[in-house]
């Protein structure tokens, strides 16, 4: 076998043409967009190289030379430290259907890690954002992938497990029909703040990317404060988020909660992209482009991906997740375009919100694990801590 680190513009195509090779028989799959891909390995985009973050990738071939895999491997020294062992990642792993080959990628990202001081790794995941290529497929292999999700080979899990990655934690998708009605106590719930002048509940309709962007910082710092390695959002970074969305947004999908004009509840949702991006062959380029517009006019997205559902602590238990979906089913469902919604993962180490999600009426859609794998195989694996 050859391995080959990714430095030059044929090799970039390589590690794109892989997954081509991997998947040509499965119809259902779509294809990561290469641009999307390439902001990872970009140190102009990728802010976690300013922090001292390295990143490195390789395709591999077989005898013939012919493409059988690809992976990459990275580090932060801030984010590695987090943990007991400090700790890498792997990721954007891609192999035929052969044990010797997958080994030989995952001892490559090992002996790489180690020689950058890490004595674990986590795989696959991203040199990046949780959201995206993060974690295992490990079931509903029928099922398009949502975006930005994985979708892999159902043999890739015995790979991982036999070269003995442990499971650190499980995400779960979750799915809902919404043209179900919400139950009564949710509309209750609608009602009763309905009826309430201290609150407000709206779409983005009508409202500046600025305007979206603080009160989307706003609960998201309000939500999630205090949680294990928090940041709190800066405006520069959620002004950035919601510009980098705004192709893709629809103004009827994003709704919020305000209190006294405050902002307290948010349920950000997008189109189903993939429903989209299966017709431009993983490549955003002007033609992709074209086609990306047509069909955005066209409205074929009959899909929405929940990206994000926040609460601000003080406000958590109190109804406003319920009128939140109650306020969709009115304003969103009631047009009669979108006929279901899928929810961004959520780890089992978060048991809190999969209930609240359970009580919303969502089922369990897709599973996926991120792993981790001990280099010192003599200490004790602990999974992630429940939050």
């Amino acid at each position: 076998m050859q391995l080959i680190e990714v430095k030059n513009k044929k090799d970039v195509k390589d590690f794109h043409q892989v997954p081509f090779i991997i998947y040509n028989s499965i119809p259902q799959w779509v294809p990561h967009l290469q641009q999307d891909v390439e902001k990872i390995f970009n140190p102009l985009k990728n802010k976690l190289f300013n922090d001292g973050g390295e990143a490195i990738r390789w395709i591999l071939k077989d005898q013939k030379g012919d493409l059988i895999g690809r992976v990459a491997a990275f580090f932060h020294p801030e984010t590695a430290k987090l943990f007991d062992q400090p700790t890498g990642g792997m990721g954007f792993f891609e192999c035929s259907n052969n044990q010797e080959a997958a080994y030989f990628l995952f001892d490559t990202c090992k002996q790489w890690l180690q020689s950058k001081g890490m004595e674990a790794m986590d795989g696959p995941v991203n040199f990046g954002d949780r959201n995206q290529f993060w974690g295992l497929q490990i079931d509903r292999f029928d099922e398009s992938p949502i975006y930005p999700l994985n979708y892999h080979q159902h043999y890739y899990q015995h790979f991982f497990e036999s070269y003995g990655f442990q499971d650190y934690f499980k995400q779960f998708v979750f799915w809902r029909d919404i043209r179900v009605p919400a139950q009564p106590i949710f509309v209750r719930k609608y009602n009763q703040l309905v009826n309430n002048v201290d609150f407000k509940m709206q779409n983005i309709n009508g409202m500046s990317m600025e305007e979206v962007a603080e009160d989307f910082r706003t609960v998201y710092n309000g939500a999630w404060a205090g949680l294990e390695h928090f940041k709190e959002m800066r405006p520069e970074t959620s002004l950035k988020l919601m510009k980098s969305m705004k192709p893709a947004i629809d103004p009827d999908l994003i709704i919020f909660i305000y209190h006294q004009e405050i902002p307290v509840a948010f349920y950000i949702n997008l189109p189903e992209l993939n429903q989209i991006f299966r017709y431009v062959n993983g490549n955003l380029n002007w033609l992709g482009k074209l086609i990306f517009l047509y069909h955005k006019l066209k409205k074929t997205p009959t899909r929405m991906t929940g990206v994000v559902f926040g609460v601000v602590k003080d406000w958590q238990g109190k109804g406003l997740e319920a009128a939140l979906i109650v306020f969709a089913e009115k304003t969103i469902v009631s047009k009669g375009h979108y006929k279901d919604t899928v929810l961004s993962w959520i780890g089992d180490f978060n048991p809190k919100m999969i209930k609240i999600t359970e009580n919303l009426g969502a089922t369990l859609h897709q599973t996926f694990i991120t792993y981790r794998y001990l280099f010192d195989r003599s200490i004790e694996f602990k999974r992630a801590p429940i939050q």
